[in-house]
């Protein structure tokens, strides 16, 4: 079990969010942090300037009365808080004088054999709102999750999975995940590895991923119940859907970008793909790549995701999307067919 790794979960602290004639960390809790300390404990640190009282709660959305109070008016904005790595809880941070609620989750599934899997919800969205917590997951493959693994993703209560992957990497690495109705457009890896490097891969991004998209968002609308999609990484084709859809939920871009280099903390890619013998495999463009990274050194240390001028490769792919459709709202409108009403309607059951 991997432990004691430091993710901001609800807010950024970068932002601002005092407000004029407003004290700095007035309620409710703000700038909350949660480390997994081990297998059973996590620690919380936030900041506000009323005593806070900590709940558990089994569902992200659980009203106070339904969570159980874990700490009361704690007043040095930190807690150590038992939570179970197998067992998906999330922490309602109240603020004992306003009433106010902050809702946390654990960003990360901390996985046996997982990688990059984690939640998308907390992040800042249009109109002050956040992202909700437990509805829209993004990972990397899953073809070799352990029994306790599956355990834990069945907690999700997923109701779909779009895989993101091309023909050939879906042949290699089957998901390990059942009896979750499962989507996939198909196409061929040869489609991925285009010329131009990293920058090459990104700036083709915005029109390879639109039919990914479309399913996505279709699901999204039809509020079906907590979705997840996946590449192989979970960082590069999954990194830029996830920015299209907190785009969508109004969620600015130094956010999305912070929420993008989290990949390089979050993979294993030990546990993406199997050992691949090419010869197995003739005519599949992905088993030739794959074997080819797992020979090289540093094949289990994930690289960070910009160029050595530093700018973020997913900067590529939106300098794209202004290039063809001028802006992000032009992308979701023309590319993706997305209404106003779309947005808005995504707004309301996304964010609160």
């Amino acid at each position: 079990m991997r432990v004691g790794m430091l993710f901001r979960l609800g807010f950024v602290s970068a932002i601002a969010w005092a407000t004029a004639g407003v004290p700095a960390f007035a309620a409710p809790p703000d700038h909350v942090e949660l480390a997994r300390t081990d297998a059973a404990t996590v620690a919380l640190h936030w900041t506000s300037s009323d005593p806070v009282d900590v709940l558990v709660a089994e569902r992200a959305d659980a009203a106070p009365y339904a969570a159980v109070v874990v700490a009361h008016r704690v007043a040095d904005g930190k807690a150590s808080v038992a939570l179970a790595s197998s067992v998906r809880r999330y922490v309602l941070l109240r603020n004992a004088r306003t009433g106010e609620i902050t809702r946390v989750g654990e960003r990360i599934l901390p996985l046996e054999a997982g990688s990059n899997f984690r939640d998308i919800g907390g992040y800042p969205a249009a109109g002050g709102r956040h992202v909700r917590w437990g509805l829209i997951f993004r990972s990397g493959a899953t073809p070799m999750l352990t029994p306790g693994d599956l355990a834990e993703v069945g907690q999700l209560h997923l109701t779909n999975m779009v895989d993101l992957r091309s023909d050939e990497e879906r042949q290699l690495a089957p998901t390990r995940i059942d009896g979750v109705p499962y989507t996939a457009v198909g196409y061929s890896m040869r489609d991925v590895m285009v010329p131009g490097g990293m920058e090459g891969v990104y700036r083709g991004l915005p029109t390879l991923m639109q039919p990914q998209l479309r399913q996505v968002f279709a699901r999204l609308l039809r509020k079906e119940g907590p979705l997840a999609y996946n590449c192989s990484a979970g960082q590069d084709r999954t990194g830029f859907v996830t920015a299209v859809i907190l785009s969508a939920l109004g969620t600015s871009y130094p956010v999305i970008v912070e929420d993008y280099h989290l990949s390089t903390q979050a993979r294993h890619p030990q546990f993406e793909m199997p050992r691949i013998d090419p010869a197995q495999f003739p005519g599949n463009a992905a088993a030739q790549l794959f074997a080819h990274y797992q020979q090289m050194p540093n094949a289990n240390v994930p690289q960070p995701l910009m160029g050595k001028d530093g700018k973020a490769f997913l900067d590529t792919a939106f300098d794209e999307i202004r290039v063809k459709w001028g802006s992000v709202e032009g992308y979701l409108h023309d590319a993706l067919h997305l209404t106003d009403a779309d947005i808005a309607a995504l707004r309301q059951a996304y964010t609160e």
